[in-house]
C-alpha cells in the first residue's frame, strides 16, 4: 500500500513512518499545506492520512484536491480536538474516517486496513484470475491450490495490476507506485524490467499464459483472463 501521511508534529510523524514501514508499507510524507497539495497532485496514493491542524493552512482544504485527482483514494483525519464538529466537517468533505491524537500506531493501523479492503479491495482479501489467487492477507499466490513463490516487489507489482486489470500502465506510474515518488528513473526502469520479466515467466510456468503484455511506448498492460 502507497500511504501519504500529512502531518507537522516530527515525533509523531516519525512513529508513523518508522512503524508502516515496518508492515511492509511505501511511505511518503508531506509536513504542511502546500507541500501536501504539491504531492496529492502530482502523484497517487492508495491511502492518505490527514492532519487538520497544519502550520500553513487546514487539512479541510486539502480535501477537495484529493478527491479532484482520484475518488478511490481512502482518507484518515487526525484531529486534536474530540469535537462533533470537527468529525462532522471531515465527513462532509469526504473523509472515510478519523482519528483522535493522541492515539496508538496500532490502532491506525486497523484503520488504516479497514478503509483500504473496503475502497480499495471492496473487502475481497483474494483477488483470483485465471487458475491464479493472490491473498492480500498473506501476501501469497497460488495455482491451483500450488504456492506461487514471489518476491516482495513481485508481489506489489502483481497486485498493482491485478487492481488496475485491463489498462495501460505507465512505467513512470509503476515506479511511483513500487518505490516512491522520488525514484530515480534510469535505475528504476530496469528494475521494473528484472522484476516484471520474473513475475511474467512464473506466472507463464504455471498457466501457460502471459498476463502481462507490453504496449510498445506506453507501458504494460495486465489481462486478468
Amino acid at each position: 500500500m502507497k500511504v501519504l501521511f500529512v502531518e507537522d508534529e516530527p515525533v509523531l510523524m516519525q512513529e508513523m513512518l518508522q512503524y508502516f514501514g515496518t508492515q511492509g508499507h511505501l511511505c511518503e510524507s508531506a509536513t504542511t499545506y502546500f507541500r501536501a497539495v504539491d504531492k496529492v497532485t502530482s502523484f497517487d496514493y492508495d491511502l492518505i492520512v490527514l492532519d487538520l491542524r497544519l502550520p500553513d493552512g487546514s487539512g479541510l482544504h486539502l480535501i477537495p484536491h484529493i478527491k479532484k485527482k482520484t475518488y478511490n483514494t481512502g482518507l484518515i483525519i487526525l484531529t486534536a480536538n474530540n469535537t462533533l464538529n470537527d468529525k462532522l466537517e471531515g465527513f462532509k468533505h469526504g473523509a472515510d474516517d478519523y482519528l483522535t491524537k493522541p492515539f496508538y500506531v496500532e490502532e491506525l493501523n486497523a484503520r488504516i486496513n479497514a478503509v483500504y479492503n473496503r475502497k480499495t479491495l471492496n473487502n475481497q482479501h483474494t483477488k483470483t484470475f485465471g487458475g491464479f489467487a493472490l491473498d492480500t492477507q498473506m501476501k501469497t499466490l497460488s495455482f491451483n491450490g500450488e504456492q506461487v513463490t514471489l518476491t516482495k516487489k513481485e508481489y506489489q507489482l502483481l497486485l498493482y495490476f491485478l487492481l488496475n486489470a485491463d489498462r495501460v500502465m505507465s512505467k513512470s506510474s509503476i515506479a511511483e507506485h513500487i518505490w516512491g515518488d522520488h525514484f530515480d528513473e534510469s535505475d528504476n526502469f530496469d528494475a521494473i524490467y528484472v522484476h516484471l520479466t520474473n513475475l511474467r515467466k512464473k506466472l507463464a510456468r504455471h498457466s501457460g499464459i502471459d498476463h502481462i503484455v507490453t504496449v510498445y511506448g506506453l507501458g504494460y498492460k495486465f489481462f486478468s483472463e
